[in-house]
């Protein structure tokens, strides 16, 4: 509630309403205020010449007249020191009122009487106001005494409002203190969680919720799950290559030109998009079963059981206990493919890892284990698909296919608005699983305007 001072000027101008309303005679010597006392104001002329004998008797009067003998003046000053009054009582109200309000959140019961009895001693206040008013009887102090009493009222009710006002936002603060405390412990907690859950992730045992499942139970649903567990591997590893082209100098922007040389990237870090493209393409292809048993002459009971195999070995222990496994041979082929000798010697500065891997052994570096981790998990998701029992079949979309929210959703939180939505390329392919369809990941340009 804001408190509204009263200008001099505003005052006059109620001076010269009420005058009209009620004006008072000329001829009438009695003063309004009981005493006659009114303040004196300064001359509207001053005299021209002080020798009382240079002038005539009546020119005297005229310049030395009090200005308590004016009627004008002394009603002029009565009543401005009544609206000044008027005034500081509405404050005083507004303030009263505003403090009962602040005692009922939260509530006080003896703030509140308090404070209600204050709003209703400042209404009896404005209703003998008006009753003296109607009376004229104006006021029983002199003026200058009223308007100084009026402003010490005012200046108290606008500090009552302040003292409320601070009072309230100290307790909003406080409140919100509170508030960002809880949610700060919150997001702690959150984390604490997510940290665990990434770590159990980030281990052999990544599915615990899969020891129950017998391959009859297996359903879409449960792909889509380990797709989503696979996917988190391939940005880390995507992350990591970028962080290792950036150490060795190079330049990501025709990196990713020489990936595809037409798209444009509106943020610096859409570029990413496109290595993710490079990098998922590679690692799933070749990726499909159909549901006469899966792959080399083995059955969807023998792929579940691999998959569960799998599930409780690190990446590490895979590839010590048997070097030449169906996975060590997956790895070694993936590894080969995505990572050119080129740049491989770019990034590291040799190619020590690639003869390693020619020996049948595995370089035990961070690099390697990021893409080694990858490796799993792609081949944790290719058990699980022959393990389904339904052909399952990758789709990537075509450059400048029309955008479908049926097979397709975008990587980037672009909203798309006007015109007509085209792909720029595929960053995850899709999967059929029988009927069912897991959507694609694409990146779609801005549009052109």
């Amino acid at each position: 509630m804001d408190s509204t001072k009263p200008t001099s000027a505003n005052r006059s101008k109620l001076s010269k309403t009420f005058h009209k309303v009620l004006p008072f005679k000329k001829s009438s010597s009695k003063s309004l205020s009981n005493n006659g006392f009114c303040l004196p104001l300064p001359h509207d002329h001053k005299q021209k010449n002080k020798n009382p004998d240079s002038t005539t008797d009546h020119s005297n009067k005229h310049f030395n007249k009090h200005p308590s003998d004016d009627p004008d003046l002394r009603n002029k000053a009565a009543m401005e020191a009544f609206v000044a009054k008027l005034f500081a009582t509405i404050s005083a109200l507004k303030a009263a009122y505003a403090e009962l309000q602040a005692a009922q959140f939260p509530y006080n019961g003896d703030v509140v009487q308090c404070a209600d009895q204050g709003v209703v001693d400042e209404l009896k206040t404005i209703s003998e106001l008006k009753r003296s008013f109607l009376k004229r009887q104006i006021d029983s102090s002199p003026p200058h005494v009223t308007l100084l009493l009026a402003e010490f009222q005012e200046q108290q009710s606008l500090m009552k409002m302040y003292e409320i006002t601070m009072n309230k936002m100290e307790r909003e603060i406080k409140s919100k203190d509170y508030e960002i405390s809880s949610l700060q412990k919150q997001l702690t907690e959150i984390n604490s969680v997510n940290k665990s859950i990434e770590t159990r992730l980030s281990s052999g045992q990544c599915f615990p919720l899969f020891d129950h499942v017998n391959v009859s139970d297996i359903t879409p649903t449960n792909f889509v799950d380990v797709l989503h567990y696979t996917l988190r591997s391939v940005r880390n590893f995507v992350k990591l290559l970028v962080r290792d082209m950036i150490n060795a100098h190079w330049d990501i922007d025709a990196a990713v030109k020489a990936i595809d040389p037409t798209i444009t990237f509106p943020k610096p870090s859409y570029r990413c998009f496109a290595i993710e493209s490079f990098v998922a393409r590679e690692m799933f292809d070749g990726f499909g079963f159909n549901d006469e048993g899966g792959y080399e002459g083995e059955d969807r009971f023998q792929w579940f059981n691999r998959f569960k195999k799998m599930k409780s070995l690190t990446t590490s222990q895979v590839l010590q206990e048997n070097p030449k496994s169906a996975f060590g041979k997956f790895a070694r082929a993936k590894y080969m493919r995505l990572v050119h000798p080129k740049m491989e010697a770019s990034l590291y500065g040799n190619l020590s890892q690639r003869k390693i891997l020619n020996t049948w052994q595995f370089p035990d570096t961070c690099f390697f284990s990021a893409f080694t981790e990858m490796t799993r998990r792609v081949w944790v998701l290719r058990c699980l698909a022959a393990a389904i029992g339904k052909e399952v079949s990758v789709f990537q979309v075509r450059k400048g296919c029309r955008f479908s929210e049926v097979f397709m959703e975008s990587v980037t939180d672009e909203a798309f608005t006007g015109g007509e939505v085209r792909v720029g390329f595929t960053v995850v392919p899709g999967f059929k699983i029988g009927d069912t369809v897991v959507q694609s990941q694409v990146y779609v340009p801005p549009l052109r305007r």
